[in-house]
């Protein structure tokens, strides 16, 4: 059956007015994913969910947004590879709280999970589904009153996606990293991480001490981690504060976010003071991360968030306190980044703070935008990565949206992706 065009952005202009009115009674008989996004004004926080709209992108705000997310400051959030959970990490509380997602993308709490330390800070999913990694700001025996090094709890997602006891590390809970953890990824599957995968984490300490810290995950012959983290050789110790915490590749002043392309060749560190993103190329065995040569990038002012689109052509930054995405088209063969010759800089809101694409079609891109609350709606253009509003963005949020994550509907197949 065909559908005509100009009766859906109607339809879609009606309920996003309609929503403007405290309305969410839209049908979304045509919904291509999901977009959440976790707030922290509120106490507890809140989690704003939306449908997205196939043709136009628009966010039609779900019936029972924004749902309570149980506790307080929520955040980070990050979707399970199956599109049926999302997890959500609560700084304030030190606890992460599990959401299954409902056919109609509504989320229902399910359990909650304490992580070791205190002030969880990030959290980064196992592609496979396997893992979830929670960096926290301290280790136990240390708070605000006495500041330390942080830690990584890694907790086992088991079949029904609950979470199982945290992984041992000898006679401790979690493993343990340098100071003011910030942003962490695990390398995607493919056919050059069939033996190991890395993790990889940006410990904001201050200068010099800047770095990505960087794991090895080992796999089985299925390529499903088992667990346990080592250091990679690249990672060395240092005493800070007579602590003693692990140092990895020095990288900017203020490293703010990282990102992996997925094909697992590239990663990208942002820095917020020196507004660039620095780039590395993964060499061999170990993770180990070797400077581009064209590497720093420019970006906007003050980026505190990147993703890449998942085709793995683009990559995209959110500049707090430029109000704009810097958009640049990636060099396959050298990682290289140039700004997009259609627009390497577009205006979102007031403060993005965090940067998703949906993954099923691949082309429409969201902002959570602290400032003025609201969740930001860009079309991407295959052809160059240049941005483009969707119709009626800027959607409303509660106050102070923190994250954003997206995942594909049930009815549409993760990645099928529009040329």
């Amino acid at each position: 059956m065909k559908l005509h065009t100009i009766g859906r952005v109607a339809k879609a202009t009606i309920c996003s007015l309609a929503i403007g009115l405290g309305v969410t009674a839209c049908s979304r008989d045509f919904t291509l994913a999901y977009v959440y996004t976790t707030t922290a004004k509120a106490s507890p926080g809140l989690i704003n969910a939306y449908g997205v709209d196939y043709q136009t992108g628009a966010l039609l705000q779900l019936a029972d947004s924004p749902i309570p997310s149980g506790y307080r400051n929520p955040v980070a959030i990050v979707a399970a590879p199956n599109a049926k959970f999302v997890y959500v990490i609560h700084k304030d509380d030190s606890n992460v709280v599990e959401f299954s997602i409902g056919t109609d993308g509504k989320l229902y709490a399910q359990h909650t999970y304490n992580v070791a330390g205190t002030f969880p800070t990030a959290a980064a999913i196992d592609p496979s589904g396997s893992f979830l990694y929670v960096t926290s700001l301290y280790r136990p025996g240390y708070t605000t009153a006495n500041p330390g090094p942080g830690l990584i709890t890694v907790f086992p997602i088991n079949s029904d996606n609950s979470l199982g006891t945290p992984v041992a590390n000898g006679s401790l809970s979690y493993f343990p990293i340098g100071n003011n953890p910030v942003s962490i990824i695990q390398s995607p599957i493919t056919s050059t991480t069939s033996a190991a995968r890395y993790l990889y984490i940006v410990d904001q300490e201050a200068s010099p001490n800047a770095n990505i810290l960087s794991f090895v995950v080992p796999v089985t012959s299925a390529g499903i981690p088992t667990g346990p983290l080592t250091a990679s050789s690249a990672t060395t110790t240092a005493t800070i504060n007579s602590i003693s915490v692990p140092i990895g590749t020095k990288v900017g002043v203020v490293p703010s976010a990282l990102v992996e392309d997925p094909t697992g060749k590239f990663v990208y560190v942002t820095d917020q003071s020196l507004n660039e993103i620095f780039g590395f190329v993964v060499q061999g065995t170990g993770g180990l991360l070797t400077p581009m040569v064209s590497s720093p990038f420019t970006t906007g002012l003050l980026p505190v968030g990147i993703t890449i689109d998942p085709r793995g052509l683009y990559l995209y930054t959110a500049n707090y306190n430029s109000n704009t995405v810097s958009v640049f088209v990636i060099n396959a063969a050298t990682g290289s980044l140039t700004g997009s010759s259609g627009s390497a800089s577009t205006s979102v809101g007031t403060g993005p703070t965090c940067v998703t694409i949906e993954p099923a079609r691949g082309i429409y891109l969201y902002t959570s935008n602290a400032l003025d609350n609201t969740v930001t709606g860009e079309q991407l253009d295959t052809h160059n990565g240049s941005l483009k509003q969707i119709q009626n963005t800027p959607f409303a949020a509660s106050g102070l949206p923190t994250c954003i994550t997206s995942v594909a509907n049930g009815s549409h197949p993760t990645q099928a992706l529009d040329n």
